[in-house]
């Protein structure tokens, strides 16, 4: 079944460059931890990759950041309690004015400071689908403002910035952002380095959808594209294909469990992970994901 839904998708798209910043990451929380976590020793330190092209190290999802003599062009904002910290460590990069602000996905960890950049009055970009479910828990100024449910494209510092929707995969509202003329890939959180897919099934996340996306992503990236990932470090078409794989591997050999009727339990204790634990860490969330939307009961 995977693999059918790897070779309908595994269809390629022409990516060009980009210049982008990010901020590494843990997982995403809910407003109320955010309130209660110390972010007072939190450093964001910034890391210049090629060109315009930078991540800022910090804590919470990765910001991108296309920056320029039109100013600046930024990709999710972490945590409330850091805007005014990644706000300084721009500054220091670029004194331009803050343009818009692109949401890849609901996840607070990446949507956090939105609040704090709506009542500045930068726009706030996402998908339809974002702005729903934030809608649900979020006051009005944390809102997107334009939202998408197609794709978009700003052209800012002789770059264009494309962003657009894929099938529903971390999230139902994830988008990549596309760098055409610096040749740089922002996933969102689609794509990570540092732990097993989060397949989030509560905000419409897939196990299909994931493959599709990284499929497109695959697809899409140059030899010599630069794939900034929602958590983790600066990766390749290569590393992305080694992800899509594994996650091909894991879910072929939990589907085989499945049809033999084993249960969850029996499922993590056959441990079809097992190759890629070092890698990736506990893989209990990514199983029970997998499991589930395999058709195995909880």
């Amino acid at each position: 079944m995977i693999h059918s839904i790897y070779n309908r998708f595994s269809q390629s798209f022409q990516l060009p460059k980009c210049t982008v910043i990010f901020l590494s990451c843990g997982i995403f929380c809910s407003s109320s931890a955010q309130a209660q976590r110390d972010f007072s020793d939190v450093e964001i330190v910034p890391h210049h990759v090629t060109g315009t092209f930078y991540y800022l190290e910090g804590a919470g999802g990765n910001i991108g950041l296309s920056i320029g003599d039109d100013g600046v062009v930024m990709i999710d904002d972490q945590f409330a309690p850091l805007t005014d910290k990644i706000l300084a460590a721009i500054r220091e990069l670029n004194d331009g004015e803050l343009r818009f602000v692109i949401n890849t996905h609901v996840h607070p960890d990446h949507t956090g400071g939105n609040e704090n950049l709506g009542k500045m009055g930068i726009v706030i970009l996402a998908r339809d689908e974002v702005r729903v479910r934030l809608s649900a828990s979020s006051p009005k100024d944390a809102l997107p403002i334009l939202t998408y449910s197609d794709s978009i494209t700003i052209h800012l510092n002789e770059e264009e910035v494309h962003a657009f929707p894929v099938p529903p995969a971390h999230t139902d509202g994830d988008s990549f952002i596309h760098f055409r003329d610096s040749d740089v890939i922002h996933t969102g959180d689609v794509f990570r380095t540092t732990a097993f897919p989060v397949i989030d099934t509560n905000n419409g996340g897939t196990l299909d959808g994931t493959v599709q996306a990284l499929a497109i992503l695959v697809g899409t990236a140059g030899p010599n594209t630069k794939i900034v990932p929602g958590h983790g470090i600066v990766s390749d078409r290569m590393d992305v294909m080694a992800f899509r794989d594994m996650i091909i591997d894991v879910a072929d050999r939990v589907e085989e469990m499945v049809v033999r009727g084993m249960s969850y339990e029996e499922v993590f204790a056959a441990n079809p992970t097992a190759p890629y634990n070092d890698s990736y860490g506990d893989p209990d969330r990514f199983l029970r994901a997998v499991y589930t939307e395999l058709g195995g009961q909880l």
